[in-house]
């Protein structure tokens, strides 16, 4: 027992944030079902819409189909209705919604099929209101998110990481926590997230796996964030491109970058901190 350390508790702020954050990648996730229930509802009986908005989570989507369910319905409204609509979703592109109206006009109906057409358009109906609620959810929950991170004096150290960006560096926020002597070395957040790999032997074998009994969240905020790092800093690059060419899995080479890069992140991360705490 001696060798085990006590894990105290973050402060409550954090532990909401971490709480926050985790539950809007659930929200998310349930928004890329439902939009992916929604495409292939579309595809059965109405799949040119699907051409004309590129994004399907947004509110003009939503709207779109909540105003015209189906081709035969947006193919009966005046093109001025349409330009009119497009205009109030702040749709400005002229040439872009001109080509929507001219698609419009012309497209060919999938089926006429009533016995088709009728169920999906139910569908789309009850799908729709659903995803329009989980959008509206997901801008509540960045708008807590924001302000309760705004909070955190260290803020300013995680925004600095290359491809932290406004939804990761939250997360590697709440990874690393507001207790700096929680962690004494790379290796042991390396551990705990499940980054680092396990290697188990037996007689002459020996075989390398993945961490299976770690935080996922956890381990996957690290991973979202490794492959970030690699457009926006350019050692990351060179790092990437390097085991490239030596033939590396693309999805392994993020575990490659985080047990090497880790470890220089969190040491100019501590004597960032330092000065910080000293007003230097």
């Amino acid at each position: 027992m001696d060798k085990l350390d006590v894990i105290w508790p973050d402060s409550v702020n954090v532990r909401a944030l971490s709480q926050l954050l985790e539950y809007r990648r659930k929200v998310v996730q349930d928004r890329v079902d439902l939009s992916n229930r929604i495409t292939a509802t579309l595809k059965n009986y109405y799949p040119q819409v699907l051409d004309w908005f590129k994004e399907k989570d947004t509110r003009l989507f939503c709207d779109f189909l909540e105003k015209w369910p189906s081709l035969d319905a947006v193919k009966k409204a005046r093109k001025q209705t349409i330009m009119n609509f497009l205009k109030q979703h702040h749709s400005r592109y002229l040439e872009v919604n001109e080509r929507r109206v001219e698609e419009i006009k012309s497209a060919m109906a999938l089926t006429e099929d009533l016995g088709v057409i009728e169920p999906n358009k139910i569908m789309i109906e009850v799908l729709i209101p659903q995803l329009k609620c989980l959008l509206e959810s997901i801008e509540r929950l960045d708008k807590e998110i924001k302000q309760r991170y705004k909070k955190q004096s260290e803020r300013k150290i995680f925004d600095s990481l290359p491809g932290a960006g406004p939804q990761l560096a939250p997360r590697i926020f709440v990874a690393f926590g507001s207790d700096r002597t929680r962690y004494q070395s790379a290796n042991e957040i390396q551990k705990y997230a499940g980054i680092a790999p396990v290697i188990e032997q037996s007689g002459q074998k020996k075989w390398t796996h993945w961490r299976y009994s770690c935080p996922k969240f956890l381990r996957q905020t690290f991973v979202e964030w490794a492959g970030q790092s690699i457009r926006y800093s350019f050692w990351a690059r060179a790092y990437y491109e390097q085991q490239l060419s030596k033939g590396k899995p693309h999805n392994r080479l993020f575990v490659h970058w985080l047990l090497n890069g880790l470890e220089l992140y969190i040491n100019a991360g501590k004597q960032i901190h330092l000065m910080m705490s000293q007003n230097i």
